[in-house]
């Protein structure tokens, strides 16, 4: 999954490409759907809910003659607190180091302060290659797009634009074959069966958090942090994982828990298809929820979970 080949030679005689591409934007535009569907399968969780993407994902896609290395980065945002500062912190960082740097817009939703102010990093970054790419085309009609384009092109001197709808796999492909072909000559950074960077415990993590805010009200999800304690093989097969849900009030635990405990337990059986798929066995899942009070300001918290721009 996520490797179209492990032929190490450049298809057709044509010489290796390899580099890490960064995806940017605001939050919300459809950089996780695009990752996971160049991927072909799930790696970045997705909601509706924006800032979902807390850390830096890097996944790693394999054609005949080239090997992408995308990023996925924290939507920028103007930060209300130490988590929301950290995250722009990482998402900036990547544009630092990118061989391409894509600027996703969402087309349905009209070019605002925000897209311009993730333009300007984008224009100052110093990636030798720019794509404008405009999301979510299944939702937006032609009228629509061209108008985003004619907007977009106004944020940065990109070097190519496409349009892409990741839900319907429209131009997904076009998307890392245009990138592909920009990148610079190079080894493969990541053996071929190595998807992304992300240890199962990160990626088991970010599935309960995917959960909590696709069940829970507008107001609880940024609140939430989950921590992936322990993963443990049993020798019938089983695992057992546990995790710790953080929030900041006991009001927010009483939402999560839920009446008769109803909520956590319908988060931790939807996650759980998702950690089982991931680990490849059976696995009995244990959630805890803790309040910590104002955790999104405290430095080491955000370091344990592993939010810091450092990580």
């Amino acid at each position: 999954m996520g490797n179209r080949s492990s032929d190490i030679s450049g298809g057709g005689g044509q010489p290796f490409k390899s580099g890490f591409v960064a995806l940017v934007g605001r939050p919300n535009v459809g950089k996780s759907t695009l990752l996971n569907a160049c991927m072909g399968e799930k790696v970045a969780i997705t909601s509706p809910v924006a800032q979902t993407t807390r850390k830096r994902l890097r996944a790693v896609v394999n054609t005949p003659s080239s090997q992408l290395v995308i990023i996925d980065t924290p939507g920028l945002h103007k930060p209300k607190d130490s988590l929301g500062k950290e995250l722009n912190k990482a998402a900036l960082a990547e544009l630092a180091d990118a061989d391409a740097v894509a600027m996703l817009i969402d087309a349905t939703k009209p070019v605002g302060t925000g897209d311009e102010w993730v333009g300007r990093h984008v224009a100052g970054s110093e990636a030798p290659y720019k794509l404008l790419v405009i999301t979510k085309a299944d939702k937006a009609n032609p009228e629509q797009i061209n108008k985003q384009l004619e907007a977009a092109r106004k944020l940065a001197d990109f070097d190519d634009e496409l349009v892409v709808s990741a839900r319907e796999n429209f131009n997904v492909d076009a998307f890392v074959d245009l990138v592909s072909e920009h990148l610079p000559e190079g080894p493969k950074w990541f053996p071929d069966d190595m998807t992304t960077d992300a240890t199962p415990e990160d990626l088991v993590a970010e599935f309960v958090r995917e959960k909590l805010f696709l069940n829970l009200r507008q107001e609880v999800p940024h609140s939430v942090g989950v921590i992936c304690d322990d993963i443990e093989y049993a020798k019938d097969g089983h695992a057992s994982v546990t995790c710790t849900v953080l929030v900041e009030r006991e009001g927010q635990k009483g939402i999560i828990v839920g009446k008769g405990g109803s909520m956590i337990k319908k988060v931790g059986i939807e996650a759980r298809r998702d950690v089982e798929r991931l680990l490849g066995c059976k696995v009995y899942l244990d959630l805890t929820v803790r309040v910590q009070p104002q955790w999104r300001r405290d430095a080491n918290e955000i370091r344990r979970l592993g939010y810091s721009a450092d990580e």
